[in-house]
């Protein structure tokens, strides 16, 4: 009788243990956390307007959180993205009364992935850290910003644009729908594809995947070619939301993504994570901008608090990783 209440004990250890050590679960809990707080802070917070106002400003970071957790996940960096939403933007601003809507999106993605190109093959080819790379190209990407939209808003906009922004299917955006098919699309690549397998094993051990016969270099540029595309998405989307092309769009993005990303429990030394922990990372991201934002906190404290959690949980993702 003894051995039979061990091992029941047992497999409800292991049955917490799994559950305790899984990303997806924890952040599951983490958003709940997050949700119930916010709600009993402030009544308007489980409103349907506000619901709705809290997905719509999920899209933008959710879409870039996604490149970042690609490029992350093989160990590096992207520090450009919030200048690549503002260069395509721009670019896609400016073709739009030339070459009409449809063509006007295809060469603001081609922009955006061409940025990304040039991340990862000077990345890789130059043999320059990704952080000093895309940090270079964070400046030449506003610069060019600047240059080309003549340091003045565009709001010469395709009526598409805001219908694709702002359009709705069935009562959902169209912005929504987009974001969820995207992170599908991702689960299902990273996690049933060789692609997926992959990116795991040379953010983990590149050397190891040299020896294996797989292509490291080329799977590190496509992430960045693919993070630029989706830059381009997001410009689309933010520039339909407010129906103008800023030159100033998409500055400190890229802290709300990389924060989505490491929230949602990937690790910045590559190899570990999940695209459903991104999806969390964002929507927590986001649900505190927008409770901060109805307690009336000072904007400018936003900035510490978001740093703040950023810290938070890369610690607690390292202290993690010690454990297992």
């Amino acid at each position: 009788m003894t051995t039979v209440n061990g091992n029941i004990t047992a497999r409800k250890k292991t049955l917490a243990d799994r559950l305790g050590g899984s990303l997806e679960v924890r952040m599951l809990l983490l958003t709940t956390m997050v949700v119930v707080v916010l709600s009993l802070s402030s009544p308007y917070f489980l409103t349907y307007n506000n619901i709705l106002n809290v997905l719509d400003q999920s899209v933008v970071v959710g879409i870039l959180a996604v490149g970042l957790t690609l490029v992350i996940l093989t160990a590096g960096i992207d520090l450009s993205v919030g200048s690549t939403v503002g260069l395509t933007g721009v670019v896609m601003g400016i073709s739009f009364p030339i070459v009409g809507f449809a063509p006007g999106l295809l060469i603001g993605l081609m922009t955006g992935a061409f940025v990304g190109f040039l991340n990862g093959y000077i990345i890789e080819r130059g043999r320059v850290a990704a952080f000093i790379v895309t940090l270079g190209m964070l400046s030449i990407g506003r610069s060019l910003t600047y240059l080309l939209s003549g340091a003045r808003s565009i709001i010469d906009l395709p009526p598409q644009l805001a219908d694709l922004a702002m359009g709705m299917v069935g009562g959902v955006p169209v912005n929504v729908i987009f974001l969820i098919a995207l992170y599908g699309i991702t689960y299902w690549v990273l996690t049933r594809t060789k692609i997926g397998r992959t990116l795991y094993a040379v953010g983990s051990n590149p050397e190891a995947a040299r020896v294996a016969g797989l292509s490291v270099e080329r799977y590190r540029v496509m992430v960045y070619v693919i993070s630029g595309a989706l830059c381009a998405c997001a410009a689309a989307f933010l520039s339909g939301r407010i129906r103008s092309v800023d030159p100033t769009s998409g500055t400190g993005l890229e802290l709300d993504a990389i924060a989505a990303v490491v929230i949602g429990g990937t690790s910045l030394f590559g190899g570990r994570g999940s695209i459903i922990g991104t999806f969390f990372g964002v929507f927590i991201m986001v649900c505190i901008r927008n409770g901060l934002n109805l307690l009336g906190i000072d904007p400018y404290w936003q900035g510490t608090a978001i740093g703040t959690i950023i810290i938070a949980a890369v610690l607690l993702e390292r202290s993690l990783s010690s454990n297992r």
